[in-house]
C-alpha cells in the first residue's frame, strides 16, 4: 500500500502506526543511510542489530547499551572546537541508540527519533564538506520509508 510521503507530517503519521519491531528496523534504516560517518563498531552493531528481527531481548538491550553509551560519551566531545566529524558522529550514534530503544524505553517514537538524529548527522557532513545536496536526508528518509510501508 504505497504511502507517498511527502512531508515530516505524513512520515510521523506513517511511523506511529509501526509495531516496535518495525520502528527499530525503519529506524535503523536511517541510520545505515549515514553510517558511512562513522566507522565504529558499536554503531556497526546497532545497524546490524535494528535489522535483525531475530535478535533476543538480551542482545537488543546490549547492543543498545553500548551504542547509548557511545552517544553519551560523544556528546561531551561534541562541542569542542566544532569538530563537525565528531559531531556527525555524536549524532549518528544517538539516532542508533534511539531505534534500538525497547519499549519502556517509550519506543512509540524510535524511528522518528532517529530520522531527527540521522539528518543532524547529516547536516554535520554537509558543513564539514562545506556542500549541500540535492536531494537531502528528510527526503531521503520519506523514500525509504515508502519503500519500507510498500514491503508489508
Amino acid at each position: 500500500m504505497p504511502q507517498n510521503i511527502s512531508n515530516d507530517q505524513h512520515l510521523r503519521e506513517a511511523i506511529s502506526q509501526l509495531a516496535p519491531a518495525q520502528q527499530r528496523e525503519l529506524g535503523g534504516q536511517f541510520v545505515a543511510n549515514v553510517g558511512h560517518l562513522s566507522q565504529d563498531p558499536r554503531i556497526v552493531r546497532a545497524i546490524e542489530a535494528a535489522a535483525n528481527p531475530d535478535l533476543t531481548s538480551m542482545e537488543l538491550e546490549d547492543t543498545y547499551k553500548a551504542v547509548k553509551a557511545f552517544a553519551t560519551q560523544s556528546y561531551t566531545a561534541c562541542g569542542r572546537d566544532a569538530d563537525w566529524a565528531a559531531q556527525a558522529e555524536h549524532f549518528l550514534a544517538a539516532a542508533a541508540a534511539a531505534a534500538l530503544a525497547t519499549d519502556d524505553q517509550n519506543n512509540a517514537k524510535a524511528a522518528w527519533k532517529a530520522a531527527m538524529q540521522a539528518r543532524m548527522a547529516k547536516n554535520c557532513e554537509m558543513i564539514l564538506n562545506d556542500e549541500g545536496g540535492i536531494a537531502n536526508e528528510s527526503e531521503k528518509q520519506y523514500q525509504m520509508a515508502d519503500r519500507y510501508l510498500e514491503k508489508d
